[in-house]
């Protein structure tokens, strides 16, 4: 058992990861430090309500500061990790201070993908992480105003979404030949660009930017040109082209990184005493045989949860089947298992009644479920692929059968 543990990157792993060790009687020293200066807060609010200005700050608060006092978690905020001497087992901040640690757990998460064109350091150009970054955003969200969103995954598009409700007009490009490609199939990622355009928004694909342009006075973003010739004028440019692990600390002290920090199956680093969990962590995964980087909040909570437990004691291998989620106007999308290397897929209901999901298989096996505005689809889901189910495929397709009976 460790006497004290020191925990960088306030975020859902890190919360998760605190509540676990205390409930599991785990009598050490706890320390949080955080870059940003608020306490941990849930991010997918940032990009519709809290955006829409429909959310308060405090209710974005995981947990509010009483938690931290009961649980007897020292919190640094607004301080950022410069040094981890793993040789001395300590940190050192950017004020000077230096915390001394028995053991370390990193849940320093990601940070956005620059876009790399002229004109990319513009005002007006943004990109949605931070409560910081909304609250900059959220003030040129008036109506009228001109909204050019570069990237058609999640994020550029509920930013669309919100955006375009509150009135402005909505540009979205998106460099490839579909918008959300990377993890659903053509048939979602059609429904989508037809439900954004039915909105009012304009979904170019195959839009690659050349360059942001000025305004006459060189300080101000006023367009986004294209490499076909387009120019697409712009209020605001709002960036969602992917994140980045951040990983750089843990890199800078010698531990094993390669798209994020490499951790085993109980999230140890290849430091015995340093640990590592959510976005910023590469772990194997027994279940789909391969190993993976998960941006998502429920992988940061399941993952801080077996961190603490193995630090706790409890020897716990993580293997989770992952789900992830997105909010568009009135539909939900619920995303259970990976999709990738499908080989089959059915269709359970029709697009167009707005309620339907997609299965993925392969060999088949259901390997992942894409549920929109379908709850009990979505409920069944985790289950039957973690028991590496395989469908009987009439069921499967016909929506008289309860997914959990198509088995």
């Amino acid at each position: 058992m460790y006497d004290s543990l020191v925990i960088v990157g306030a975020g859902q792993a890190a919360v998760q990861a605190i509540d676990t060790l205390r409930r599991r009687k785990f009598a050490g020293r706890i320390t949080l430090v955080g870059a940003e200066p608020w306490l941990p807060y849930q991010r997918p609010p940032l990009s519709k309500k809290y955006l829409a200005g429909a959310l308060e700050r405090d209710r974005l608060l995981m947990r509010p500061a009483a938690f931290y006092e009961a649980h007897a978690v020292q919190v640094h905020t607004g301080r950022r990790v410069e040094e981890i001497s793993r040789a001395a087992q300590r940190l050192r901040l950017d004020d000077g201070a230096s915390l001394a640690y028995d053991a370390l757990l990193l849940t320093t998460g990601s940070h956005p993908r620059r876009l790399n064109v002229p004109g990319a350091d513009l005002d007006g150009v943004s990109y949605l992480r931070t409560i910081a970054d909304a609250d900059r955003i959220r003030p040129a969200l008036s109506s009228g105003r001109r909204v050019v969103v570069v990237g058609g995954g999640y994020i550029g598009l509920e930013v669309a979404a919100t955006a375009r409700e509150l009135g402005c007009e909505v540009t979205v490009l998106e460099m490839t030949e579909r918008v959300i490609n990377r993890v659903v199939c053509p048939q979602i990622s059609a429904f989508y660009e037809s439900e954004h355009r039915r909105h009012g928004v304009q979904v170019l694909c195959n839009a690659r930017v050349r360059e942001l342009e000025p305004d006459p006075a060189g300080g101000r973003v006023c367009a986004v040109l294209t490499e076909d010739g387009a120019r697409h004028p712009a209020d605001l440019v709002v960036v969602g082209v992917g994140v980045l692990p951040a990983d750089e600390l843990a890199a800078s002290c010698g531990l094993l990184c390669d798209n994020g920090i490499v951790v085993d199956e109980t999230c140890r680093s290849s430091d015995a005493r340093i640990y590592a969990a959510g976005d910023c962590a590469n772990h194997p995964s027994p279940h789909y045989r391969r190993r993976l980087r998960l941006e998502s909040v429920d992988n940061a909570f399941e993952q801080g949860t077996s961190a603490a437990l193995n630090l706790a004691g409890v020897p716990t291998v993580h293997d989770k089947v992952p789900w992830f989620w997105s909010d568009q106007y009135d539909l939900k999308l619920v995303i259970t298992g990976l999709s990738q290397g499908y080989d089959s897929l059915v269709v359970r209901g029709v697009p167009a009644s707005r309620s339907f999901s997609v299965c993925y298989l392969r060999d088949g096996e259901l390997i992942a479920v894409d549920a929109i505005n379908s709850p009990k689809d979505q409920l069944a889901a985790r289950k039957l692929i973690a028991m590496r189910a395989r469908p009987d495929l009439n069921k499967l397709a016909d929506v008289a059968w309860p997914l959990k009976e198509a088995v």
